[in-house]
């Protein structure tokens, strides 16, 4: 550092300009994306009965009586019902919740295979 001296011989330290800090440009938060919703769609066979698409979905999807009702009837009507939607791991689970529900003992005839089910992505806005 250089140093100056004055008439009374007293030694000045002089320090170099501190440089200026660049102000760090401010960060964006990161976007999050979500992820596409997804429904679980039960399908029409000729198998099952009403009372068991009912029940199933009561225990399964949480449908009041009323709409496990209208569910079922929309599924008769058109050959498929979405009875669901959310993420697609809770999809997945409530399609193989669905396969796994057991046999249908409302029916005349012995229907042991499970009542079609799918999941879909469902549009996003």
């Amino acid at each position: 550092m250089p140093a100056a001296t004055t008439d009374d011989d007293v030694a000045i330290a002089t320090l170099p300009p501190e440089p200026t800090l660049k102000k760090r440009p401010e960060k964006t938060p990161p976007q999050t994306k979500r992820q596409p919703p997804y429904a679980v769609v039960i399908l029409n066979d000729d198998f099952h009965t009403f009372e068991y698409v009912i029940e199933l979905l009561q225990k399964i999807c949480g449908h009041s009586l009323e709409k496990a009702a209208l569910s079922a009837k929309t599924v008769h009507e058109t050959g498929r019902a979405i009875v669901w939607s959310g993420t697609k791991e809770v999809a997945e689970l409530k399609r193989d919740q669905i396969r796994e529900y057991g046999p249908d003992v409302y029916a005349s005839v012995k229907v042991t295979f499970p009542l079609g089910v799918v999941i879909e992505p469902l549009p996003v806005d």
